[in-house]
């Protein structure tokens, strides 16, 4: 089998496509919550907070005139709440359906019209705000919907134009963009509602995202077979590698695929993975502010930071694993329950380290940054073991775990504000703690049931072995 090379080829374009396909839904997924700063009334945000005392004061920043020519609000906090989580209610909702319907249509129509769809209702976030805050909520719930879509379909394209010893990398790649997205849409956010209008935060990424439509739809096929521009070469190469891989049967074998243990292994790492991930994401600028008392000017670039670690991380891991498997013959299992350990263990460390370092700015945003830097590794760990252990039906697994792996996004935030009413230290080592125990239990529950090889209910055939 003689390997294609990467430059120019078709499989390196879909990932550098997707790449900024993930870009713009991350960016379009984060900007709420760098805007909605700016369009409530400073006043009814909520009774001062009692900030604690622990830390001094260490922001002086000498405020300039900014533009404030954007429409205000008056909503309460819990409001605020339920305007930033409303996305999550349209986005569990289509996980599974999404997983399906990708390995009926195809990934490429899905994932277009998700980020299609999305860039519309962030188009029009701005006139629904004015129209009233259920508007809003029901724009964003449907921009949920929107992206729910578009991770089960990357995956579903993947399994057939990943060649198995380059699926680390090339998944790498295009999962990638999602952590670039934040690190330049939170600092970006911030500058356009300083020098400009909030509203402008949801026209440029909108519009961002429909252009990307018109090249996606005009380049990407969904599978190797039906691309125009591809090397005979490319093509023979991608498909005499997954020969033996993919399922030709129709109906998809739900029983037994719920019944198999490696993918509740999946199950149980992504939950745990992305409690710390979206507690992290909506409470650090929190953290940062109520208790190392520093102003969100200043860590808007701060905050980023961390997901420029991740998204590192991300890519360097993607290579390292394959050429681990590749080169140094490791298996695939024992690469993916590594750096699932090192991607969660990592992590926990970390957290649990930045709560006990006092007022020491500098390294708590070390500690941060090192935490959700390692949680890179698991890119390359479980979240690609959809593809190792069923690859004909990576879609749908991941519309599984992704829906599990939701609900931290809806209740991890919702828990840590309830567990942090006086904003004390130890009130916030214990959202730590819990993070980290959390963290732990995934990473030791994958490292024991997770598998590497394709199941016997993912080949075709596979019901006629089974009496």
């Amino acid at each position: 089998l003689v390997s294609v090379p990467a430059c120019c080829s078709a499989r390196y374009n879909l990932a550098l496509l997707a790449c900024f396909g993930f870009f713009l839904l991350y960016a379009l997924r984060v900007n709420l919550s760098v805007a909605l700063v700016d369009m409530v009334e400073p006043n009814t945000s909520l009774a001062k907070n009692a900030t604690s005392n622990v830390c001094p004061e260490h922001s002086s920043t000498i405020n300039v005139p900014r533009n404030t020519t954007g429409e205000k609000y008056s909503w309460d906090a819990d409001t605020q709440g339920w305007i930033l989580g409303s996305f999550f209610y349209g986005y569990i909702i289509t996980q599974i359906p999404g997983g399906y319907l990708a390995s009926k249509i195809g990934g490429k129509l899905l994932l277009g019209f998700g980020i299609f769809g999305t860039s519309v209702f962030t188009l029009l976030t701005p006139l629904a705000a004015n129209l009233g805050v259920g508007y809003l909520i029901a724009v964003r719930a449907l921009e949920g919907l929107g992206e729910g879509v578009t991770f089960p379909a990357m995956h579903s394209m993947w399994s057939s134009w990943a060649p198995p010893l380059e699926r680390s990398k090339l998944l790498s790649i295009s999962y990638a963009g999602a952590q670039l997205g934040t690190v330049v849409s939170l600092p970006l956010s911030g500058l356009i509602c300083y020098y400009m209008n909030w509203v402008y935060v949801f026209y440029i990424f909108g519009a961002l995202g429909v252009l990307w439509w018109f090249f996606w739809m005009g380049l990407v096929s969904d599978t190797p077979e039906t691309h125009r521009s591809i090397s005979h070469a490319e093509r023979e190469y991608i498909l005499s590698s997954l020969k033996d891989q993919l399922s030709t049967q129709k109906s998809v074998p739900w029983r037994p695929m719920l019944k198999s243990l490696p993918l509740w292994a999946i199950v149980v790492a992504h939950f745990s993975y992305n409690w710390t991930f979206y507690t992290l994401l909506t409470l650090l600028p929190t953290y940062m502010k109520e208790i190392l008392r520093f102003d969100a000017q200043e860590n808007g670039f701060l905050s980023a930071l961390p997901y420029f670690g991740c998204w590192l991380c991300i890519i360097l891991s993607g290579q390292i694993a394959d050429y681990l498997r590749e080169k140094q013959n490791f298996s695939t299992v024992c690469v993916r329950k590594c750096f699932t350990l090192i991607g969660m263990i990592g992590p926990a460390v970390f957290l649990v380290a930045a709560g006990f370092i006092g007022c020491n700015y500098a390294l708590a945003v070390a500690f941060v940054t090192i935490s959700t830097t390692l949680g890179g590794f698991c890119t390359s760990g479980y979240s690609i073991n959809h593809l190792d252990i069923a690859p004909s039906y990576a879609g749908i697994l991941l519309g599984i775990t992704n829906s599990f792996a939701t609900i931290p996004g809806m209740v991890g935030p919702v828990i840590a504000k309830n567990l942090t009413h006086n904003n004390t230290v130890g009130e916030w080592q214990t959202v730590f703690y819990i993070a980290a125990s959390i963290n732990l239990f995934g990473a030791i529950f994958f490292a024991l049931f997770a598998s590497g090889e394709v199941q016997d209910w993912a080949v075709s055939g596979y019901h006629l072995h089974r009496n």
